[in-house]
């Protein structure tokens, strides 16, 4: 009953509330025997309303997050993290900026896998907007503060998005001789970094984290309920497929 609960109450909020007005105003153009245009908005309230919804989002992103796995044996000589977000003046136990949440996971897992094996980290990321923190800045002062040694963090805090962190990231692996990048990022993102780090000429061992779907995932009622989350993850998801398409179009140009 209470699952019956939550899917009614999300179609009485945004984004599910604009779903049932779009459903209204298709049958009202439907008594107003307005047939094509009732038809035509009613397809288009469906596929708004499906990229609503979970099973739609888990699904695409889940496509994405299972194209790699982490690696068992760490066959590299550094550790790159590609930056996710930040904010800037907000407080921190020892500053001020936070990594956003995906960025945040990444980080994590970058220090869990230097106590492992001692590699140096660079983090690249800039300030991609003017209102955001700089990533690698940020990071490199929260990789401090967790413990790994100033002469083992390198911020490369020019990048505003994954093609420069390439670009960028193959210039300091020259400049300090390192040739086998272990690439930290989050796993949807992770097939769309490994073509933009192989058209920059490297190759890499993936280490996808910040999972978003879980595996193997299950079907319930939650799954049809529209919500901002899966509509965001919906738009992540094609992001990252159409970014994927366009390295694919410019390597054969």
């Amino acid at each position: 009953m209470l699952y019956i609960i939550k899917f009614l109450y999300s179609f009485l909020l945004p984004p599910g509330l604009f779903v049932l007005l779009l459903l209204a105003l298709s049958i009202w153009l439907g008594v107003k025997r307005q047939a094509r245009q009732a038809f035509a908005l009613l397809i288009i309230n469906l596929l708004l309303y499906a990229s609503m919804t979970s099973l739609v989002s888990d699904a695409l992103i889940g496509s994405l997050e299972r194209q790699y796995t982490p690696a068992t044996t760490i066959q590299s000589d550094v550790i790159v993290v590609l930056g996710g977000g930040a904010t800037s003046g907000t407080p921190d136990i020892d500053g001020e900026g936070n990594l956003s949440g995906a960025a945040g996971n990444r980080l994590i897992t970058a220090v869990r896998l230097y106590r492992q094996t001692g590699l140096p980290i660079i983090f690249s990321g800039g300030q991609v907007f003017t209102d955001s923190g700089n990533e690698a800045d940020i990071a490199r002062r929260q990789l401090i503060g967790m413990g790994v040694p100033p002469q083992d963090v390198y911020a490369e805090n020019r990048s505003l998005n994954t093609a420069q962190n390439a670009d960028n990231t193959a210039q300091l692996l020259q400049q300090h001789n390192w040739s086998k990048p272990l690439l930290i990022t989050s796993a949807f993102h992770m097939p769309r970094s490994v073509m933009e780090f192989e058209r920059a000429g490297m190759k890499v061992q993936p280490y996808p984290t910040d999972y978003w779907v879980s595996q193997p995932g299950s079907m319930y009622a939650g799954k049809f309920s529209p919500s901002g989350s899966a509509i965001s993850s919906t738009g992540t998801a094609c992001k990252e497929y159409v970014g994927m398409l366009v390295i694919w179009i410019k390597s054969l140009v």
